[in-house]
């Protein structure tokens, strides 16, 4: 029997906060966070050969118990990008959460419909598409397409990753694309310009002309320039879009914050970063619940 590979996390790697604080601000009942993921473990589920990071592992039992110390009710996983297009620690997870959880894959134009029904009954429900070229090598946009049209019979949405800079390139494959669409943290605006600027001008319009295109307002302590505790310089830009699209906004914790270089998040004090954006009651629920559950468990959404 072949020993399974031994993986070493890179040199400098953030392990996730061994002790976040308990959040001020209780999360709605049946809060979702819609932005996690599961890493390895690596002698079970290797990393892909391709990945260009490796990290520490990072198990499906603390998320569970991160999501319950947080106060929320589901979680949504997100496939990492040093998991490539193995989706297995994925579905693990997910067949785990006993219907807790939802999934978002990586897939290549090489999958099959059956596999692309076992990953549906796992509870997987989207697919990533990854343009951050520091994390994953681009894949051709035909085949992108091919997969949006394979995917919509399924009625999966598509999770899109991408930095501010590379929008106007972007834009009108966004645009094209048949199905719900998800930008991940807002486009990674650079808040150190104007909210009313040119730059985050052109996310609000992507939004604003286009229906269904969604959005992330997660990860302050990615973009802020400021840093913790407060990522005070973020808060104008998430609030912007939650109450201009209060019904397609979701939020989660990124844990457990891959590739994070300058510090590593306390998940508490992201979880009181809610309030700050979503100001009342209302916008809270619709973000955090009737949101999440309208794209993931539509089956049970009111």
């Amino acid at each position: 029997m072949t020993a399974a590979p031994a993986f070493a996390m890179d040199k400098g790697w953030r392990i996730f906060h061994p002790s976040p604080s308990q959040p001020k601000f209780t999360p709605p009942l049946g809060a979702v966070d819609a932005h996690c993921h599961v890493f390895g473990p690596g002698h079970r589920f290797p990393y892909a050969p391709e990945r260009k990071y490796t990290p520490g592992d990072a198990s499906k039992d603390q998320l569970w118990a991160l999501r319950d110390h947080l106060g929320f009710s589901r979680n949504v996983i997100v496939q990492a990008t040093c998991h490539g297009a193995d989706n297995r620690a994925l579905v693990d997870a997910l067949i785990a959460a006993a219907g807790r959880a939802r999934g978002v894959a990586t897939v290549r134009r090489s999958i099959t419909d059956d596999e692309l029904r076992a990953l549906n009954e796992a509870g997987v429900r989207g697919v990533r598409f990854n343009f951050v070229k520091r994390l994953a090598d681009a894949t051709p946009r035909d085949e992108l397409l091919q997969i949006a049209t394979r995917i919509k019979p399924l009625g999966w949405h598509i999770v899109i990753y991408f930095e501010a800079a590379d929008l106007p390139g972007l834009f009108g494959f966004f645009t094209s694309l048949p199905m719900p669409v998800v930008v991940d943290h807002m486009g990674r605006p650079d808040v150190s310009q104007p909210v009313e600027g040119p730059g985050f001008g052109l996310f609000l319009r992507l939004m604003h002309e286009h229906p269904n295109i969604w959005s992330k307002v997660s990860c302050p302590e990615r973009l802020s320039k400021v840093g913790p505790p407060a990522y005070d310089d973020v808060i104008p830009f998430a609030k912007k879009v939650v109450e201009s699209f209060p019904d397609r906004v979701l939020w989660g914790t990124d844990w457990p914050h891959p590739n994070m270089t300058t510090h590593m998040p306390d998940d508490g004090v992201l979880v009181d970063f809610i309030p700050k954006i979503a100001v009342n009651a209302d916008l809270q629920r619709r973000l955090l619940v009737d949101n999440p559950m309208r794209l993931y468990w539509p089956e049970e959404a009111a």
